[in-house]
């Protein structure tokens, strides 16, 4: 049996609406908003703000804030694609690179996410590998759910901390 793979892990779903769609809730301050962060910044090489509709470009640097934490826990990083339709990469602070790649099914759009280049020391692997993992499997859920038209299930009431929707 091959050896476990601690640098990198994948995960897939499928949301019924179109690509475009699932490609702006990640490539947009307003569609990251709405499923995944409290406060989503980017800023242009030049040091631009980008407004909340504008398109995240290669090399817009971001600053990601969480319901349930402090802006003390910002994650900070660099957008490394974005070719506007199907692919959205950016490295993830110390916890590698994350990159989504679409794919059009008709009325569904598969979305894939992989995070890659992930230490493989003991706190890389409980904090990035495992950490991650069920962190993005709960906002997979969350995506899908805004984007079908459903609630939002992240948790955003500050008195609640340590739970996995926030």
């Amino acid at each position: 049996m091959p050896q476990y793979d601690w640098s990198r892990f994948s995960q897939k779903i499928y949301i019924s609406v179109p690509m475009p769609k699932v490609y702006e809730a990640w490539a947009t301050r307003a569609g990251l908003e709405s499923w995944f962060l409290r406060k989503a910044e980017f800023k242009s090489p030049e040091g631009k703000i980008r407004d909340g509709n504008s398109a995240v470009q290669v090399g817009d640097t971001y600053a990601w804030f969480w319901h349930g934490h402090p802006d003390t826990a910002a994650e900070y990083g660099v957008v490394t694609e974005a070719n506007g339709k199907d692919c959205f990469a950016f490295v993830m602070g110390k916890a590698g690179v994350v990159t989504i790649q679409l794919t059009d099914h008709g009325n569904e759009t598969e979305m894939v996410l992989t995070q890659s280049d992930i230490p493989t020391d003991e706190a890389g692997k409980s904090h990035y590998h495992v950490g991650c993992s069920s962190g993005w499997a709960f906002y997979h859920g969350n995506i899908k759910s805004i984007l079908e038209g459903g609630m939002d299930l992240r948790n955003k009431n500050p008195d609640y901390t340590n739970v996995i929707n926030s």
